[in-house]
């Protein structure tokens, strides 16, 4: 096993889209003879893109996984979605992962989201690779998105192979390292040939600076390189090892996966410099442990992915970080203390499965049906080892959307049709919201909740109705009053009687709730002060304008009698909220609006559109700062004015900007917005 482990390779295409990752995948799929002719995304054909959300969309909306061979290599890829949307689980998925192909297309180069996926990469501290495609298009320039790797991304780059030509031009590369021509025949051969004469002295700088770049992340290298002014071939392929595992350099590759140019360089530099499941770092584990990934001892996995299939139902994909797995191997679920048998592994090609009866050792990514309770983010692990892997905290939803079926009575079937897509798809969250009544399911932008819920509607034939939720507003005074609540209730037998004077006085904005008992003198009983406290609270979560809680005010009792026979908890919790509701028609109550801060990254020429625009949302924008032709804008806009961002910002960047959004504060709301929640609210209760 220890060769085939050696010559393994375990990696993600990381990179946004549009990009052409798929379209690189199919070409790899096409190279290694798992396919046998090129899928395109326009045809809905590749074989990693399968889901009919994806075909509809012409776009990856999960990660998909394939597995090929090459000689003695095996590789385990998975194509990781690029559009912000379905990026939240990156980082979980990059815990499995040993490396990053990076992928950007030579036509619009390094976009703004580019920047947030290769922080991924580095937060994971994964050594890379980058392959600049769409060699062969309109527009395209190479050196222009070379450039953009080490000026926006601030990567330190080898180019080991250069294009000849491009766009339509586009017919090979030059290995730079090398020095020779590649050039691409029409059954995607490869033939070598001299480097053309007009490309020769670029080719020998382009070089010379690699050199220099693969000396500098050694010092022995460094100091024959200075004395000597050139190294050996084997240093330099030594040394560029060296500097990719060390996370020092990036090689970068160029290629046109849609014209199957560029597959067997690509593979050659992979293996040759990318990490085997036995050279990666070791993994951090829970309370400080770490785990050096050994192909003999206790086996450790860890659960990258869940996916439904429709005929073999639930599959688990792990990714075995230690030890080797089998079909007859039990591991302990190292979350819930379950063990778990594990089956046969199942090696992927998107929807094509294999069951496999060889052991899988360090690095490989396989699928396991039928597992009993495990799901993403656990580590399973033998009971000798009690290895747990610290898997990565998950970015905060950005945005809720309030789901209802089609048919009313059918609340509940639709919470458990979008409740089964959540173990498969982490970065939902569903829930029930209490002020509202609503069905909230939350993603990452409107777009991946769009896509859920079509999902859920195909996958389990419910009619489901997807619309805007109501915002969270809260209420608030601007005034005070001291008032009496007083309820008595005679009605034959014992009565009710509780009776309390309560001061309401405004707080500072985020101070919530506060209570103060300033009775003296016993005229309400100590056991009954507290029930006075509930009533104005339970009072005050109904609000007085519109239906929402009240918040940022103080309520004083400081004053009150009661009967010794009819007096009881119930009677002032009555009076406390008799009290809330008569404070409130004099002490001025108002609207608080929720304000949440965009951090929006867009290119440079987008900048007047994007800014006016958050002005006519009522945004406030706090700054913004320029890096070679991204900008970066924060603002805080009142969140009901973008519910429905995303699509907006894709239309002014043609696809091009991303944002952020995080809760900050509340706001009093202006006049105009308050009248118009207040008659919304009226009329629902009128139509009830």
């Amino acid at each position: 096993m220890s060769n085939d482990i050696h010559a393994q390779r375990t990696y993600a295409l990381v990179g946004t889209s549009g990009c052409g990752k798929t379209t690189l995948a199919e070409m790899l799929l096409l190279e290694t003879g798992v396919i046998t002719r090129l899928g395109k995304i326009e045809e809905g054909n590749t074989a990693l893109d399968y889901e009919p959300e994806e075909i509809k969309r012409r776009g990856s909306i999960q990660p998909a996984f394939a597995t090929f061979t090459r000689g003695a290599a095996r590789h385990f890829l998975v194509d990781l979605p690029g559009d912000g949307n379905f990026v939240g689980d990156i980082d979980m998925l990059l815990a499995g992962i040993d490396s990053a192909l990076f992928v950007i297309d030579a036509v619009d180069g390094v976009r703004p989201l580019t920047k947030r996926l290769w922080s991924s990469v580095q937060n994971a501290y994964l050594p890379a690779m980058c392959a600049i495609t769409k060699l062969d298009r309109d527009r395209s320039d190479f050196y222009a998105a070379y450039a953009g790797l080490s000026s926006i991304l601030g990567i330190r780059t080898v180019l080991l192979y250069a294009p000849i030509g491009e766009q339509s031009a586009f017919k090979g590369v030059v290995d730079v390292l090398g020095g020779k021509a590649l050039n691409f025949n029409a059954d995607g051969s490869v033939s070598e040939g001299e480097i053309p004469a007009d490309m020769a002295d670029e080719m020998a700088t382009l070089r010379e600076t690699a050199v220099e770049n693969i000396a500098e992340c050694d010092d022995s290298l460094m100091e024959k390189y200075l004395e000597e002014g050139e190294l050996s071939e084997e240093e330099i392929r030594t040394g560029l090892r060296k500097g990719v595992l060390d996370r020092m350099l990036v090689p970068v590759v160029a290629l046109s996966g849609l014209e199957n140019k560029g597959a067997k360089p690509l593979l050659s530099a992979v293996e040759a410099l990318l990490p085997s499941g036995l050279d990666r770092a070791p993994f951090a584990g829970v309370d400080g442990k770490e785990l050096i990934p050994s192909e003999s001892g206790p086996a450790a996995c860890f659960v990258c992915k869940t996916l439904t299939d429709p005929f073999a139902g639930q599959l688990t994909v792990i990714r075995v970080l230690s030890g080797s797995i089998s079909g007859d191997s039990t591991l302990k679920n190292m979350s819930t203390g379950d063990n778990e048998r594990l089956g046969a592994p199942i090696l992927m090609n998107g929807k094509t499965q294999n069951q496999t009866k060889d052991s899988m050792g360090p690095g490989a990514i396989v699928a396991l049906a039928k597992l009993k309770n495990t799901r993403t983010g656990a580590t399973l692990s033998d009971e000798k080892l009690a290895f747990t892997l610290q898997a990565p905290q998950l970015p905060p939803q950005l945005i809720s959307y309030a789901l209802a079926p089609k048919e009313k009575g059918d609340e509940d079937k639709v919470f458990a049709a979008v409740q089964r897509l959540l173990d498969e798809d982490i970065t939902l969250k569903l829930n029930r919201d209490e002020e509202t009544g609503d069905i909230l399911v939350s993603g990452m932008g409107q777009l991946h909740i769009e896509t859920a819920v079509e999902r859920a509607r195909r996958r389990y034939k419910v009619d489901i109705l997807l619309k805007t939720p109501k915002v969270p507003y809260r209420e608030t005074i601007r005034g005070t009053a001291q008032v009496q609540g007083r309820h008595k209730k005679q009605s034959g037998g014992r009565g009710q009687f509780g009776d309390c004077w309560v001061e309401f006085a405004p707080l500072e904005r985020g101070s919530g709730y506060q209570f103060e008992d300033a009775i003296v003198g016993g005229v309400v009983p100590r056991q009954y002060i507290p029930a006075v406290d509930k009533g104005v609270q339970e009072a005050s979560a109904r609000g007085f304008l519109a239906g929402y809680p009240m918040v940022d005010f103080k309520a004083k009792l400081y004053d009150g009698s009661y009967h010794t026979v009819d007096s009881s908890e119930m009677a002032f919790k009555v009076a406390g909220s008799l009290a809330f509701k008569k404070a409130m028609e004099s002490c001025k109550p108002t609207l608080l609006e929720p304000i949440v801060t965009l951090t929006i990254s867009i290119p440079d020429e987008n900048m007047g559109d994007v800014i006016g625009d958050l002005s006519s949302r009522r945004g406030k924008v706090s700054g913004s700062d320029s890096v070679a032709g991204i900008t970066e804008i924060k603002a805080q806009v009142p969140m009901n004015e973008v519910l429905r961002y995303a699509p907006d910002l894709r239309s002014m960047t043609g696809g091009q900007g991303s944002f952020t959004m995080e809760f900050s504060h509340y706001e009093e709301a202006p006049q105009p917005v308050t009248e118009k929640v207040v008659a919304e609210y009226k009329a629902a209760k009128e139509a009830e």
